[in-house]
């Protein structure tokens, strides 16, 4: 049975949920002001993992993923460009679709933007006014009163009384306390504004999501998950918020992974060691990213450098490499591997346990090659299954290892044509039992980065 670790209880729990068959699921998305890093990567990939192995599952999944259109990042941001906001937040919206497609993150169900749920909003906005949970400052903002909902703090472990005595509070003369937070922001000059019933403005970054997630999975649904960052105060706030709105429990299971070092540093724009996705397809394959996210558990921290990433091409080589070749056939002789495969998954979504499957399934795939070539075609289709619920594997092998690593690069060295041809003249050479000339054709390719594998059927090559 599927166990899942809550950051509500702090502990592994079985995954029952609200309505049989179904599972109801929101995951915080992007603030569109700019392009997706690796921790957005991350994000990305975690949770459409865990939406494909709930399919997998026999689940239906209704999939929530918000996009966050407006806010102080955008406005700043679309000022210092010069542009209007709808232009900055279109640019970058569809920035972040090309590049979560290109990691093979498939498209949540729904993808609500803020800008279109104002209506929900200031509804959220007026029952929290009707229930003692807000009031509207002098300066025109409207507060959620955080000492009137009791438990607050109790996702992120976080006191009250701490968080008062703490410097990281933001004080605010407007604010009845330093721990209240905005819920709607009255009109300045040169923001964007909707009507309200206090007159023109904007929504609070909190109150976006609270709403958003509400009006499109109900006021009780199975899981919330975010980045780990985002558990105090966004995360926090959302429970206060939600169920002081509707007067329900909120999320039964809260997840959240881990946090994005570079080099064993904390990934910040102050250090200077701060990658996009883009940047890193540069040097990398999409699914090298995706499998490389994937090799540490969703919840600890994810460390980047080169060495990771080259850890990660290899070993995509060496499942593909398994792969190659292989007639089509219908899946068999993996029930064993499948099991494993399963208990790792129901483990609180263990994908380095998983992946460890997928490498003996490799290896036993490459065994049956030379015994039986109709058992290992069976076994590599099994393979493939399991592996397309990582999201991994699902190009042609042939392909991806002809290309190896300049596929996201400029072509260098020989050309597909050019290769082939050598290995023509190599293969006339043997025959004609010149195995200097072989042999030089050989080390030749090998300096340009070509990798020569002779089977029965004749022989491959694929780039480093």
């Amino acid at each position: 049975m599927l166990q899942i670790f809550n950051s509500l209880t702090r502990r592994k729990e079985p995954f029952t949920p609200l309505e049989p068959g179904k599972v109801r699921m929101y995951v915080c998305g992007m603030t569109v002001y700019d392009y997706c890093h690796l921790g957005h990567a991350r994000v990305l990939v975690v949770f459409d993992m865990v939406y494909r192995y709930l399919q997998n599952a026999g689940y239906e999944v209704t999939y929530v993923r918000n996009i966050t259109d407006v806010d102080d990042k955008i406005i700043r941001r679309a000022a210092e460009q010069g542009v209007p906001i709808t232009e900055l937040t279109e640019r970058f919206i569809e920035a972040m679709h090309e590049d979560a497609a290109m990691l093979g993150v498939r498209p949540p169900t729904l993808e609500p933007r803020a800008t279109a749920h104002i209506t929900e909003i200031v509804a959220m906005v007026e029952q929290l006014l009707e229930r003692g949970h807000a009031y509207q400052a002098e300066n025109g903002d409207l507060y959620y009163q955080v000492s009137s909902f009791a438990g607050y703090g109790r996702l992120s472990g976080k006191h009250p009384a701490d968080l008062r005595a703490g410097a990281r509070v933001e004080v605010d003369e407007h604010k009845r306390d330093a721990l209240d937070f905005v819920l709607w922001k009255a009109t300045k000059p040169g923001e964007p504004a909707w009507e309200s019933p206090w007159g023109p403005g904007r929504p609070g970054w909190h109150i976006e999501c609270s709403a958003m997630s509400t009006h499109c999975l109900g006021a009780h649904f199975d899981i919330h998950g975010g980045g780990a960052d985002l558990q105090f105060p966004h995360h926090d706030n959302e429970i206060a918020q939600s169920e002081g709105a509707t007067g329900e429990p909120f999320v039964n299971v809260w997840m959240h992974n881990g946090f994005v070092r570079i080099n064993d540093e904390k990934m910040s724009k102050s250090l200077g060691n701060f990658f996009t996705v883009r940047e890193i397809l540069t040097r990398y394959r999409a699914e090298e990213i995706r499998y490389f996210i994937l090799t540490s558990h969703y919840r600890s921290p994810l460390n980047y450098d080169d060495t990771h990433l080259d850890n990660a091409r290899a070993a995509l080589t060496r499942l593909y490499t398994a792969l190659r070749g292989l007639p089509v056939a219908q899946p068999a002789g993996g029930e064993a591997f499948r099991a494993r495969f399963t208990a790792a998954m129901d483990d609180d979504f263990n994908t380095p346990e998983a992946l460890a499957v997928l490498f003996d399934m490799a290896r036993e795939v490459n065994r049956l090659r030379e015994t039986d070539e109709l058992a290992a075609a069976a076994l590599g289709s099994e393979l493939r299954q399991l592996s397309a619920v990582l999201g991994l594997l699902q190009d042609n092998a042939d392909e991806v290892l002809r290309a190896g690593a300049a596929s996201n690069a400029a072509q260098q060295g020989p050309s597909d044509a050019e290769i082939d041809a050598l290995i023509q003249q190599r293969a006339d050479a043997r025959k004609a039992r010149d195995f200097a000339t072989a042999d030089r054709i050989r080390d030749q390719l090998q300096e340009a980065g070509v990798v020569l594998e002779d089977s029965a059927a004749g022989t491959l090559w694929r780039r480093e």
